[in-house]
């Protein structure tokens, strides 16, 4: 049996906020050949997760949030908001599905944020994301205004 209980989230909230990307996974899927892939994804304040999408092999992708406040948003091709969902435990929404082919990010809203996330596989780095190619690069100088600029239109806090 794979438990989620608060030690765990706890313990990866504590190495997400030490992590130079300020968030951390946790796999639950036994190897990149997995055809589920399973993970915690914890998240604080300011990670960038540049916007991408699953395609070639396509790829839907589920979102479940455990703890904290994400916004999960989807784009067009050309980087304009086509929807976007306020996910946390309780609240309205508490998750969502992204469709392979879409575009999207998750924006960690609140401290201590954990997402379950779940995604056909099976793994390979070399495929597994296409980055959208009008989002700045993870690292990049541009990448935390960019971020502030995605809070700041969807009304974000």
């Amino acid at each position: 049996m794979k438990k989620i209980d608060t030690d765990l989230m706890d313990q990866l909230t504590y190495k997400a906020r030490l992590s130079p990307r300020k968030r951390m996974n946790h796999n639950f899927h036994t190897g990149p050949e997995d055809t589920l892939q399973r993970l915690l994804n914890a998240m604080e304040p300011g990670t960038y997760v540049r916007p991408h999408k699953h395609e070639d092999p396509d790829k839907r992708e589920v979102f479940f949030a455990l703890r904290g406040k994400l916004c999960l948003v989807q784009f067009d091709g050309e980087g304009n908001i086509t929807g976007h969902v306020v996910l946390s435990p309780g609240g309205q929404a508490v998750a969502a599905e992204i469709a392979e082919r879409t575009f999207h990010t998750v924006i960690s809203l609140e401290p201590g944020s954990i997402a379950y996330e779940a995604k056909d596989g099976p793994y390979n780095p070399i495929d597994d994301k296409n980055f959208a190619p009008w989002a700045p690069a993870e690292n990049s100088p541009e990448a935390a205004l960019y971020l502030q600029g995605l809070i700041g239109k969807l009304g974000l806090k």
